[in-house]
């Protein structure tokens, strides 16, 4: 699978954004994508992760209420609705992928796209 996201940019505190990841691959639909971000000097943490079928989804407690991660399996992409945005949401977004159920650990993702930056301005 390889994935391709975009989206990023630079925008306002309080302000919303709309990243999406474009999958290739025919096991798309049977799998659990997620996107994590990573700041400048910190580890890659997990943002947001959805299943298949069900989509059950999963979020980090710092964006919950906020982001809202959404799937179209017909289209192959996976989208990270981003509202009231704050200064410490700025890092580069990465979309990933695994053939099982939705999880929040960076290890546990076999492919990753290449990142988006967002960041957002006080």
């Amino acid at each position: 699978v390889q994935l391709q996201a975009s989206g990023g940019g630079l925008v306002q505190a309080g302000d919303s954004l709309r990243l999406s990841c474009a999958a290739s691959g025919r096991t798309f639909s049977t799998s659990a994508m997620a996107w994590f971000r990573q700041a400048a000097g910190k580890e890659r943490e997990f943002v947001a992760a959805i299943g298949w079928g069900s989509g059950r989804t999963l979020y980090a407690n710092s964006v919950k209420g906020r982001f809202t991660i959404s799937r179209d399996d017909a289209k192959n992409t996976v989208d990270l609705q981003m509202n009231i945005l704050k200064p410490e949401d700025t890092a580069v977004y990465y979309c990933a992928h695994r053939q099982l159920t939705a999880a929040t650990m960076t290890s546990l993702y076999e492919n990753w796209g290449h990142g988006t930056l967002v960041t957002v301005s006080s």
